[in-house]
């Protein structure tokens, strides 16, 4: 496979006047697509950027972004997508790390990269200035290798600084291929998301796949449940992606929603973390829209497991391999586990990071002969449906016994008075950690440890049963509505949340 921006090049040549992109309210045809790109990649060229140069793109959802981004595929170069709420430090990391020649940013980025930006030399220009008409040179895209890097992408740096994830242009084209035939998109379809464009979920499991399929995609540029519900309804759209937190907040909106089609819902695409049974029910159940719970990395540019459409579904799976994927748990002497067993997630697949970028040691540690592996506890049955258990960093050992974070969390979800949950470990003298579930209640609801803990006794075993409660008015999140438990102050939650064994009061508490 050639450049990934191919595809547009071509959609624009055989249906230049079909409706490429929407960003509130506003649109382009493919035509103008390719021309904007074009006109940017026209202006990186005119400044000397070459391939496999690195250009910082700081900004949120909006046309230039994507313009841009475009642009820098289609010279060669690599676009480093980040969070443009980062830091000014931050941001100054992402800059040195990844050796940008280039920064593109957003007018409420542009103090914080700018200042970054100045310390290493290197030019930051607004995206809202645009392009310049600039002769377009008749070679664009350029070819380039199918191991030329395309993207790198910063992972949460949970575990030390961020990691400059590189994935290919082959890698993304091949993501994006490969969720087609997944969920069997046709000409018909039409993406629906209000998914930051940074984030491999958004950039490469919607925009990439809407554009290497051929068909529009409709972005909001901050989510809004009922905003982005309303605009499902007015332009039809078929697919609808989001995070487990949006699903949540779309299951719950205002009852006066219902009075809007949304028969043009197909499927809804949930990633970025598990979801909850009861929230996926409760989304298809009042729209008439399966949600599809896939599993996917940025370092496999997003690819993993999807259930597939029509197929027999099994609770709490995130489904079969994607075309082309390969799925093998390990354990930790990286041997395979028997059918049934729990161990680490391994991928193989041409769509897996080409490195870390500069992390020899890191790149290296991440992979077993070709098997790229997830960091991620996991299991899967004969018939090779993935159960994700958890990530090994979540796992909490308590008194020696392993307790998997996620599967409280989902009987958390089918509680009626529980609208969010997030359970962690906290230290405890006499069992190593302790199981704290912090919780945010529905409207008028209030919480009895007592009731709670008898409810909990009911549905899991003794050893696994939360200890500590903590209600909170709300839990810490991220750009794409991942819920944030790095963020959660642990040992707060552990001297002030309610304890089963002698209730007390409990005071809100920061939880960052």
């Amino acid at each position: 496979m050639g450049n990934a921006v191919e595809a547009i090049w071509t959609h624009a040549t055989t249906r230049p006047e079909a409706v490429a992109l929407r960003v509130d309210g506003d649109e382009w045809t493919f035509g103008q697509l390719r021309n904007a790109s074009q006109q940017w990649a026209a202006r990186l060229l005119d400044a000397g950027v070459a391939p496999g140069d690195r250009v910082l793109l700081a900004g949120g959802t909006q046309a230039d972004w994507v313009f841009a981004y475009h642009g820098v595929l289609a010279v060669g170069a690599i676009a480093v997508t980040v969070n443009p709420h980062s830091t000014e430090a931050e941001l100054g990391y992402f800059l040195h790390d990844c050796g940008a020649t280039l920064a593109l940013v957003a007018d409420a980025t542009h103090d914080a990269v700018a200042a970054a930006a100045a310390e290493l030399d290197v030019p930051a220009w607004r995206l809202g200035e645009g392009a310049r008409d600039l002769p377009v040179p008749a070679d664009l895209p350029r070819t380039v290798a199918p191991d030329s890097g395309a993207v790198i992408m910063y992972t949460s740096g949970t575990t030390g600084k961020p990691k400059g994830a590189q994935l290919t242009h082959h890698g993304i084209r091949g993501s994006a291929q490969s969720v087609i035939e997944a969920i069997e998109v046709t000409d018909d379809d039409h993406f629906g998301t209000a998914l930051p464009l940074f984030h491999v979920f958004g950039q490469v499991t919607v925009m990439r796949t809407a554009y290497e399929a051929g068909v529009p995609i409709t972005l909001m540029s901050k989510f809004d449940a009922r905003a982005l519900l309303e605009t499902a309804a007015r332009h039809r759209v078929t697919l609808l992606a989001g995070v487990p937190t949006m699903w949540t907040a779309m299951a719950n909106a205002a009852p006066d929603i219902d009075d809007l089609d949304f028969s043009c819902l197909r499927l809804a695409l949930s990633g970025g973390a598990g979801l909850p049974t009861k929230v996926a029910d409760q989304f298809d159940a009042r729209y008439g829209c399966e949600i599809l719970a896939g599993y996917g990395l940025t370092e496999t540019a997003g690819a993993g497991a999807c259930p597939r459409v029509g197929a027999p579904r099994k609770l709490g799976s995130a489904g079969v391999a994607w075309p082309g994927v390969e799925l093998a748990i390990f354990d930790t002497e990286r041997n395979p586990v028997p059918v049934g067993g729990t161990g680490e997630i391994a991928i193989r697949c041409e769509m897996n990071l080409k490195d870390y970028w500069n992390r020899p040691d890191a790149t290296a540690r991440a992979w077993h002969d070709d098997w790229f592996l997830t960091g991620d506890l996991g299991r899967m049955d004969e018939e090779g449906y993935l159960w994700v258990v958890d990530r090994i960093k979540d796992l909490i050992i308590r008194g020696g016994y392993n307790v998997y974070p996620k599967e409280l969390e989902d009987v958390l979800y089918s509680h009626p008075d529980i609208l969010e949950a997030a359970v962690v470990g906290v230290p405890d003298d006499r069992l190593g950690e302790e199981i704290a579930a912090v919780i945010v209640l529905r409207d008028g609801r209030e919480f009895d440890v007592t009731r709670m803990q008898e409810w909990m006794a009911e549905r899991v075993a003794a050893y696994k049963t939360p200890r500590i409660y903590h209600v909170a008015a709300a839990l810490p999140k991220g750009s794409t509505g991942k819920i944030l438990k790095r963020e959660i102050n642990r040992t707060d939650v552990s001297s002030r949340g309610h304890r089963t064994r002698k209730a007390t009061a409990s005071a809100p508490i920061p939880l960052a």
